[in-house]
């Protein structure tokens, strides 16, 4: 049974949890909260989307190309596609926001596949998701929700999708997509 994005996905390590609100083709809408001293795991670039952080409660601490944003209850922070980003929250109480991925492509099967690792527990030690059975999902969709790591530079990365594909291939890894997607 597919992942339904509208249902809660919490992240044990990170202090992240994920709710689908609204998919339209302009946008991927979701909940996300962050626990006290929750964070991003990864660095990380959207290609083709830009991320909207549109905060409810608490407050949100963002590093765009290494510059500090912070926002709390009622602002929004833009991050225009392309630049390298990551957030945390800093402060001891729960920050609440509303983030949309404009435009919305393909993001619901992208937060499926997503949501799924965490929930299998194919996590890291910081809370990441497997890079490698994440990149057989994204290179078998042709993601164009897909966002890198900033740890892996661009022509590694691409590179790396069609090993993490065979790796995958071989490894049975489509039984998990299915599972997640279908």
């Amino acid at each position: 049974m597919a992942i339904n994005i509208y249902e809660n996905c919490s992240n044990p390590v990170t202090g992240e949890t994920f709710k689908g609100i609204s998919l339209t083709p302009e946008a991927y809408t979701m909940q996300w909260t962050l626990q006290p001293e929750g964070y991003v795991p990864i660095e990380h670039i959207h290609f083709n989307q830009d991320e909207i952080f549109y905060v409810r409660q608490g407050e949100l601490k963002l590093l765009i190309e290494g510059r500090e944003y912070v926002a709390g209850p009622s602002e929004t922070i833009i991050v225009p596609r392309g630049l390298r980003h990551t957030a945390l929250n800093n402060k001891n109480e729960v920050m609440e926001a509303v983030v949309e991925y404009r435009p919305a492509l393909d993001h619901d099967k992208f937060a499926q596949c997503f949501n799924g690792l965490i929930n299998d527990g194919y996590l890291d030690k910081k809370g990441g998701i497997s890079i490698p059975v994440m990149g057989y999902f994204l290179r078998k969709m042709k993601c164009k929700a897909m966002a890198r790591p900033t740890n892996i530079p661009a022509p590694a990365f691409k590179a790396a999708l069609n090993v993490f594909y065979l790796i995958g291939t071989i490894r049975g890894w489509d039984k998990l997509y299915k599972k997640y997607t279908e």
